[in-house]
C-alpha cells in the first residue's frame, strides 16, 4: 500500500477521494490519542478503553445521543473512567517492568498529584486503580492533604506533601502519621525542617522527611522557571548540608526519608530529562556517604504529553515515551549508585498530566458560524457618478484572474487603505464605503478560491485565507474548559466527532459565547505542525453538529474560571461493558452550574435578586405598562432563568 503523505490544510481541495484515514492523518488522532481514540469507518470517532482493536469501542455519537435522551444540554465534559484506570495501570506497570529489567534494586512508590484534578470521582477512581501498585497520593495545600488523608487509606502507599507549610499543615501530616500513614514531609525552606521537629517532639510522633533539592538543571518549554538556581521552590546544597547536620546533632538523621526534585511541566526534551535525573541521583548517592540514609528517590512530575502530535521537542509534545521515561530513570540511577556503592533507592514520581489528560473531554455543539464579508448580496451597481475608488475596485474584480490573483489582491488592499482615508475626510459616502468593502471581500474570496488550487502560493495570500477563515460559534467559554489555550498558548486536539467519513470543506477558528475577545481558539495541530485553521464541514441547517476539544483531563478540569458566570458544565461519567449492545453504560451524571448557584458564590443572593425585579414587575403592572397575565410570566421567565443551565440552549 503506498503511504500517504501529510496533507496540509490549505490543499484539502486537493483531495479528490476522501476517506477516514485524510481525517485520521489530518486531525492526528492516531499521534496524540495513544490508541485510546480512532475514526470508525462510518465517521465517527471512537473510543477504545484499553487500546486494543478488538476489544470494547465506545461511539462517541452514541455517548451524545444517550446524553440527550437523558435531557441532558451541551457543553458537556465527558469522563472515560477506563482511560483514568488503564494510564495508572500502564505508568505502574512499566517502571515495574523496567526495575525488573534492569535488575534494579529498589522499587516504585508512585504518587498521584492531586493539584492536576482534584475532582473527587477522578481521585478516587485513580486510588481505586492504583491499590495493587501501593500507588499513593501527593498534596501541595492543607486542602489537598486534607483530602488525601481520608482519601489514601492504604497503609502500603506513599502520601507526599510538597509546597510551602504552615503549622496546621505539619500537624495534619504528622496526624497521617499517627493514622499508621506513610506520610512524608518534604522540606520546601530550611525553617519548615525545625517547625517540624519541634511539633514532632510536642506532639511525641517521628516526622518521615523529604528535602526538596533546588537542582541547576532546568528544563525548556513553559514551565522552565520551575528549575535552576532561581527556582520558587527547594533549598540550596549548602541548605541541604544544613538540615542534615541539623538532623544529626538531635539524633534524628534516621527521619530523613526522601530526596526530592522537580524541574517543570510537560517537559518536551528527553535530554533534560537525563540531565535531570543525573544530577540528581549524583546529589542522593553524595547524601548518602553524609549519613542521610535515605530510602526514596522522588523525581517530582513532568513527564509531558503528545498535545499537537508531532512527536518533538515542542512546547505542545514530548521526544520521548513513558517507556523511555522510566527507562532512563531506572537505568541512570543504577548506573550512579552502583558507580558511587550505595544502595538503590525506591523511585518515586509524581506523574499527573500523564494518568489524568486523556480520560477527559469536551463536547459542544456548534452554534452557527461567522464569515467575513457575509453580506455579499449588497447592491454594487454602478451608479453616475461615483466616486473613481468604487470604480476602480470594481475593475479589479473583473480583470481577477488565477494568474493575476497576487497582482491583483496588492492593488485591492491599496485601494481599500485609501477609501478608509477618503472616508475620513469625507469624500467617501456610507454607501459608497459599503460597496468598495463589499467589493474588496468578494475579490479577496475569489483570490483565496485560486491559492487553494496554487501548489505554490504566496505566504501572504495563504495568511489572507487563514485571516478570512470562517468563525465557528461553540457553546463554551474557553475560559472555563480549556484556559491553557488563552493563558499560556497550550495546544489541544480539536476536531468533530462525526462526519468523518465526509470531507471538511471549511477552515474555521472557533469562538466561544463570552464576551471576550480573546474567547476564541486559533491555533492548532496539523500534520506540519501548529495551523491557526482547523477543517471543519459545512454546517446544515438544523442539523446538531459536534466537535470536541480533547485531552483536558490534567488542569483544565479544574482550573476553569467562572467568566462571563458560566460556571461549571454537566458531566458525564461513561465506562466500558463489553457485554452492553453500545459498549458502555453512563454511570454517573453531575449537573453544571446553574445561574443561580454561580451568582451565588459571587455574593449574590438569588431569592434578594428575584423579589427585586418581581417588584419591579408589579411596579409596572400598577402603572399599566405590564398587563397583570403578562407580569405573572415574565416573573416566571425571570425565576426560570435562575434556575437553568448557564450555557446557551438550542431550540428545537
Amino acid at each position: 500500500m503506498k503511504t500517504q503523505q501529510p496533507i496540509r490544510f490549505h490543499n484539502l481541495d486537493a483531495i479528490t477521494e476522501w476517506s477516514t484515514q485524510h481525517a485520521d492523518e489530518i486531525y492526528q488522532v492516531s499521534r496524540w490519542g495513544e490508541g485510546y481514540f480512532q475514526v470508525s469507518d462510518k465517521g465517527d470517532l471512537c473510543v477504545s478503553p484499553n487500546r486494543k482493536t478488538a476489544g470494547p469501542m465506545i461511539n462517541m455519537m452514541e455517548v451524545v445521543e444517550e446524553i440527550k435522551s437523558k435531557g441532558i444540554e451541551f457543553p458537556a465534559v465527558i469522563r472515560f473512567h477506563d482511560i483514568l484506570r488503564s494510564q495508572v495501570a500502564m505508568l505502574n506497570k512499566t517502571f515495574r517492568e523496567t526495575i525488573e529489567e534492569a535488575r534494579f534494586n529498589g522499587s516504585y512508590c508512585g504518587v498521584y498529584p492531586i493539584k492536576v484534578n482534584q475532582m473527587r470521582e477522578v481521585v478516587e477512581e485513580i486510588v481505586d486503580a492504583g491499590a495493587p501498585f501501593n500507588y499513593g497520593l501527593e498534596a501541595g495545600s492543607k486542602p489537598e492533604l486534607i483530602a488525601a488523608l481520608a482519601m489514601n487509606m492504604n497503609h502500603n502507599s506513599l502520601t507526599v506533601v510538597n509546597g510551602y507549610k504552615d503549622k496546621d499543615l505539619l500537624r495534619l501530616a504528622l496526624l497521617g502519621i499517627q493514622l499508621g500513614r506513610k506520610v512524608i514531609v518534604v522540606v520546601e525552606k530550611y525553617s519548615e525542617l525545625t517547625d517540624l521537629m519541634k511539633l514532632s517532639q510536642e506532639i511525641g510522633v517521628e516526622p518521615m522527611i523529604g528535602l526538596r533539592a533546588k537542582i541547576s538543571t532546568k528544563s525548556s518549554g513553559k514551565w522552565a522557571s520551575s528549575g535552576g538556581d532561581y527556582a520558587k521552590f527547594g533549598l540550596t546544597i549548602t541548605e541541604i548540608l544544613q538540615a542534615v547536620k541539623y538532623m544529626k546533632s538531635i539524633d534524628k538523621a534516621h527521619c530523613l526519608k526522601l530526596l526530592h526534585f522537580h524541574i517543570g511541566s510537560q517537559i518536551p526534551d528527553i535530554r533534560t530529562i537525563k540531565d535531570s535525573i543525573n544530577e540528581g541521583a549524583r546529589i542522593y548517592a553524595k547524601l548518602w556517604k553524609e549519613g542521610a540514609k535515605l530510602e526514596f528517590f522522588d523525581v517530582g512530575g513532568g513527564v509531558g504529553l503528545n498535545y499537537d502530535g508531532t512527536r518533538s521537542n515542542s512546547a505542545s509534545s514530548t521526544n520521548y515515551t513513558i517507556k523511555d521515561y522510566c527507562a532512563d530513570v531506572v537505568y541512570i540511577l543504577k548506573q550512579i549508585c552502583d558507580l558511587e556503592d550505595v544502595p538503590h533507592p525506591n523511585i518515586v514520581s509524581e506523574s499527573g498530566r500523564a494518568i489524568t489528560a486523556h480520560h477527559s473531554c469536551m463536547v459542544t455543539n456548534v452554534f452557527g458560524a461567522l464569515e467575513i464579508g457575509e453580506a455579499s448580496n449588497f447592491n454594487t451597481d454602478k451608479i453616475i457618478n461615483e466616486n473613481i475608488l468604487v470604480t476602480n475596485m470594481r475593475d479589479l474584480s473583473i480583470e481577477l484572474t488565477e494568474k493575476n490573483y497576487q497582482e491583483v489582491y496588492n492593488d485591492a488592499t491599496k485601494l481599500k487603505e485609501e477609501s478608509i482615508s477618503a472616508f475620513k475626510l469625507g469624500i467617501l459616502t456610507l454607501d459608497e464605503r459599503a460597496k468598495l468593502e463589499t467589493l474588496y471581500w468578494q475579490i479577496c474570496k475569489k483570490i483565496v478560491g485560486s491559492a487553494s488550487r496554487d501548489e505554490y502560493a504566496p505566504d501572504e495570500i495563504l495568511h489572507l485565507k487563514s485571516q478570512m477563515a470562517h468563525q465557528y460559534l461553540c457553546n463554551f467559554s474557553i475560559f472555563q474548559s480549556a484556559p491553557d489555550t488563552w493563558a499560556i498558548g497550550q495546544i489541544l486536539p480539536v476536531m468533530p466527532i462525526h462526519k468523518l467519513n465526509e470531507k471538511p470543506t471549511e477552515l474555521c477558528t472557533l469562538v466561544d459565547i463570552t464576551c471576550d475577545s480573546d474567547g476564541k481558539i486559533d491555533n492548532f495541530l496539523s500534520a506540519d505542525g501548529p495551523t491557526n485553521t482547523v477543517p471543519m464541514h459545512k454546517l446544515v441547517k438544523d442539523e446538531d453538529y459536534y466537535i470536541g476539544l480533547f485531552m483536558t483531563g490534567a488542569y483544565q478540569d479544574i482550573m476553569g474560571d467562572n467568566h462571563n458566570c458560566f460556571g461549571r458544565l454537566n458531566e458525564v461519567h461513561v465506562f466500558m461493558d463489553d457485554d452492553d449492545p453500545t459498549d458502555f453504560y453512563i454511570e454517573e451524571v453531575i449537573m453544571g452550574n446553574k445561574a443561580s448557584t454561580v451568582l451565588s458564590t459571587l455574593q449574590y443572593n438569588p431569592e434578594t435578586l428575584a423579589q427585586t425585579v418581581k417588584y419591579a414587575i408589579d411596579t409596572q403592572v400598577k402603572r399599566g405598562k405590564i398587563r397583570p397575565r403578562e407580569g405573572v410570566g415574565l416573573t416566571d421567565f425571570y425565576e426560570n432563568c435562575l434556575k437553568s443551565y448557564t450555557y446557551l440552549k438550542k431550540e428545537k
